[in-house]
């Protein structure tokens, strides 16, 4: 039997392993604020299905998905759950420099069953991660996101970025500084937001 995620078809299991990361949020969020207290009545829209239409935009052969500054988990935790059926040879890889967040991200890993690296250290102190998709939501400005995509990215790579209201303003402002190839999609969730699908990154 399958569900309906968004665009997507998913097991039931996925949509339990999703629930259970839901359930798991919800109780560790006033710990620790993973998430934004006025976004937790409506995890699905806001998160879950917020991060899921950004696994689609990726190509299914992807073998190595970087996503960093990852905090409550989104998109990168919902990328692992999903690649656990559709995608299962993937590596997905989690950057996040809070030790809390870190626990929290490990123990939904376990819980859920999902193979998922969670490094706990600083985008620009890592090793080179060579990605073949590097995702952020809500870290940093796009000119820093370029700055470490040119430290993480695979020459190949792409980068998916969602991004709010003022996306335009940022894309015009990484230009002063990057030459990139750039795609805004809109997203599914938000009338005012995007996704930054972005490739061939250079430094002017």
């Amino acid at each position: 039997m399958t569900l309906k995620l968004g665009n997507l078809d998913v097991s039931r299991e996925t949509f339990e392993r999703l629930e259970t990361y839901s359930a798991l949020l919800t109780k560790w969020n006033p710990k620790i604020n993973l998430v934004s207290k006025s976004t937790i009545e409506d995890i699905w829209t806001r998160h879950i299905l917020d991060s899921s239409q950004v696994f689609d935009m990726a190509p299914a052969e992807v073998n190595s998905w970087v996503d960093i500054g990852t905090g409550g988990g989104f998109p990168g935790l919902v990328v692992a759950i999903l690649s656990k059926e559709l995608t299962p040879d993937r590596v997905v890889t989690l950057v996040e420099s809070d030790q809390r967040k870190c626990a929290f991200l490990r123990t939904v890993a376990r819980v859920t069953g999902c193979a998922v690296t969670v490094l706990a250290d600083r985008v620009e102190k890592l090793a080179e991660q060579k990605a073949d998709v590097l995702s952020a939501r809500a870290l940093a400005s796009l000119d820093v996101l370029l700055g470490f995509a040119d430290l993480h990215l695979s020459s190949e790579g792409i980068c998916l970025f969602p991004k709010g209201l003022t996306w335009e303003k940022e894309v015009a402002q990484a230009q002063e500084a990057w030459n990139f190839k750039v795609e805004a999609i809109k997203s599914e969730t938000s009338e005012e937001a995007v996704v930054l699908r972005i490739s061939e990154i250079k430094h002017v």
